[in-house]
């Protein structure tokens, strides 16, 4: 299941979708939604992604992806991987290696609030 950020559920439920819809959280992290196997926007009538020009960032970027120690990578798992070019792949990686540099910093931010209120609950108890 794809992440999805608070940008990518703002822009969304502006559109006029239901998070409650289109979202479950798993271990902490928003993602899509998918319905037998597909996506919650993918319309297997019509085979396309019924909210393409509101997509998550995630849906744009892919079939890019990182991998630990090797950097933005095409899926070789994507059945169109091949149709990516290098130039191609250079500015999605940039685009990813942004993303996932924002992801750190608000882990960061959000472990050392956690940490604080721990921190002030434990002095609040003794």
């Amino acid at each position: 299941m794809m992440e999805i950020s608070s940008e990518d559920i703002k822009r969304l439920e502006k559109a006029g979708y239901r998070m409650e819809e289109f979202a479950v959280i798993d271990d902490g992290l928003t993602r899509l939604r998918n319905v037998d196997g597909c996506c919650y926007f993918y319309s297997r009538a019509d085979k396309k992604c019924r909210i393409y020009r509101k997509r998550p960032l995630g849906c744009y970027l892919y079939p890019v992806v990182y991998l630990a120690n090797e950097g933005a990578i095409v899926d070789e798992l994507c059945p169109m991987g091949q149709t990516i070019s290098e130039q191609e792949l250079r500015t999605k990686g940039k685009i990813l290696d942004k993303l996932l540099k924002k992801i750190d910093n608000k882990s960061a931010r959000n472990s050392t609030k956690f940490m604080m209120f721990y921190k002030e609950d434990l002095n609040a108890k003794s």
